[in-house]
């Protein structure tokens, strides 16, 4: 609805999209899964040819029946059985296209096994790069809404009760600090995309003598096979990167459930702008901030991806295993999918929420949040802590009951109250003080704000740095099936012996 009476807007467009409409693939699953496979096989022929393993006219032929294939969008695949797999049904259309001689050679030195991995791993970067950037895009309007909030006073809260006096800014700062975390174990666990399976074979390498670190290269991983079994029996980066999505979901959920409470009518100490917002069907006067229970919900996704492909990967041996490549991985990229809206979403409601100060102050104020202060005070005074303790704790009590206006009357009542009960206990002076244990006094907050500023910038350096050394790879696989078929200038297989061609020195 756009206009429920009680919401004068209707859900963003980026809500809208995310949890509104029905979204549809805009491809069928498959094709992507046959963009990774030509681009694998692209590199491979290349590789073949430079090497001399293949001769130029055969690796020209493969070459552009491949290219011609990913410019139609496979569409010659589109009514072809698959009986036996995807990549069978490809490979039997290049040999019925080109015939045995050409189409035939297409799995020299190489294997389904290592080619699934390293297509696996080239599917990873797309979910990895967009929660990276998402995790980025997160740590900035929290970092921007902490700066701007940083002398908002707020109650904290501990067992869902006010407890000191902080600032909503350092509030932000907190998660924004959590989060950088998050995007550092997201980072370690990114590093596994470096490595590149293929060359790896079924499981024992190849006789055949191929150069895995020029198709790593053309694929854009830093760093070729180092040892078959390795490369084959595990799926750890998978498992890495669930893992670190786990960790983030968990914070995902509980900063959720914080703006959940607060924007609450019986909290009333954030709001929440109409276009995060809905109405009900029935109720009208409902206010629903529905798109954090998505983010609660999206975010329990990666513990339950992690939880099935763990288990159904225990149990198997270290080898090639379809338990393991293929019903493990099943549940990662839906999870990371998930994590990834899950992200998005809360960036949009920090960024359009906004305190209420009168609120948060009257709530401080009344939560007697400077309590721990008062006590802190007289221990400055030669109290001990205890004995401290005890009595704002009588004075705490006094104030409950209505028998004293303050704690400093209450305190005053017993002999124990501060200098004419000084202004600097008030939860407004109190927050400024709390300079010590990273508090959200402003040097402190000045101190956490300004190096976690730069590293923040620094992930989203990194994100854009690796995003532009796979679209340069992808641009030097361009260029090298160019060189290899322009040696010959036509797509038809030699007949009899092939001229060896070295391209060795090409790249």
């Amino acid at each position: 609805m756009t206009d429920s009476g009680r919401l004068r807007s209707a859900a963003s467009p980026e809500i809208r999209r995310m949890l509104l409409e029905r979204r549809d693939p805009p491809r069928p699953v498959w094709k992507d899964e046959l963009d990774r496979i030509t681009q694998v096989d692209l590199a491979h022929v290349v590789m073949l040819a430079e090497r001399r393993i293949v001769g130029a006219p055969t690796a020209s032929a493969l070459l552009a029946a491949i290219t011609e294939l990913r410019e139609r969008d496979y569409e010659p695949l589109e009514t072809r059985p698959a009986p036996r797999g995807l990549y069978l049904a490809y490979e039997s259309h290049l040999i019925e296209t080109l015939g045995d001689e050409t189409g035939g050679v297409l799995q020299t030195g190489r294997s389904r096994n290592d080619l699934g991995v390293t297509c696996l791993q080239l599917a990873l970067r797309e979910p990895y790069r967009r929660l990276s950037e998402e995790l980025g895009e997160l740590g900035r309007v929290l970092l921007e809404r902490a700066h701007e909030h940083r002398e908002v006073l707020m109650p904290s809260y501990t067992h869902f009760q006010a407890a000191v006096p902080i600032t909503y800014g350092h509030y932000l700062l907190g998660l924004a600090q959590t989060f950088e975390r998050d995007a550092r174990s997201l980072a370690q666990a990114g590093e596994g995309l470096e490595r590149c399976p293929l060359g790896a074979g079924s499981i024992g390498g190849t006789t055949v003598p191929i150069d895995p670190a020029r198709t790593a290269e053309l694929l854009g991983f830093g760093e070729p096979v180092r040892n078959s079994v390795d490369a084959i029996a595990t799926r750890d980066t998978a498992l890495r990167m669930l893992s670190a999505a786990v960790v983030l979901g968990i914070t995902l959920a509980r900063a959720a459930l914080d703006l959940l409470i607060w924007s609450s009518a019986e909290f009333a100490l954030v709001t929440i702008p109409d276009g995060l917002v809905g109405s009900s069907s029935m109720m009208p006067q409902k206010r629903n901030a529905f798109v954090l229970e998505h983010v609660q919900g999206k975010s329990a996704a990666a513990l339950g991806g992690l939880t099935a492909a763990a288990s159904a990967m225990r149990g198997t041996p270290f080898t090639n295993s379809i338990a393991v490549g293929t019903e493990a991985m099943s549940h990662v990229m839906p999870a990371l999918d998930a994590t990834v809206d899950a992200v998005k979403i809360l960036r949009l409601a920090y960024d359009g929420a906004r305190p209420v100060p009168r609120a948060m102050t009257v709530r401080a104020t009344r939560g007697l949040t400077h309590a721990t202060a008062t006590a802190e005070w007289l221990v400055r005074q030669g109290v001990p802590f205890r004995r401290a303790h005890h009595q704002v704790g009588e004075a705490a009590l006094g104030v409950v009951e209505g028998r004293a206006d303050s704690l400093g009357a209450a305190l005053a009542a017993h002999g124990h109250a501060p200098a004419g009960d000084s202004a600097d206990l008030r939860p407004e002076a109190v927050w400024r003080a709390a300079e010590f244990g990273g508090g959200p006094g402003p040097g402190s907050f000045r101190r956490c704000h300004e190096p976690l500023t730069l590293r923040w910038e620094d992930h989203r350096t990194r994100v854009v740095e690796e995003t532009a050394r796979w679209r340069d790879a992808d641009e030097r696989l361009r260029d090298a099936v160019a060189v290899v078929h322009g040696r010959t200038g036509n797509t038809a297989p030699a007949a009899g012996p092939e001229p060896e061609e070295d391209f060795r020195d090409e790249h």
